[in-house]
């Protein structure tokens, strides 16, 4: 599996698992689901997504600001 290594707001480095990555012809943007495979407190696995510049190997993970964003990670 591939993983992603990104700063926490104290500049410490945290490490997720990439569940999978696509591109979306609807918002013109790339977009990363991952995990750090922790659980909240119903037990289910924590997952994130952010849009990124996958030409970027440096990419900064940013924020789906869109409905549409929102909805092509659900499905």
């Amino acid at each position: 599996m591939n993983t992603i290594t990104t700063l926490d707001k104290d500049g410490n480095e945290k490490t997720f698992d990439v569940i999978f990555t696509f591109d979306s012809e609807e918002t013109g943007k790339s977009y990363i689901v991952y995990t750090d495979d922790s659980t909240d407190e119903e037990g289910n696995t924590q997952v994130y997504a952010s849009t990124y510049d996958k030409e970027n190997e440096h990419s900064k993970l940013l924020p789906i600001e869109t409905e549409i964003g929102r909805a092509s990670c659900r499905e």
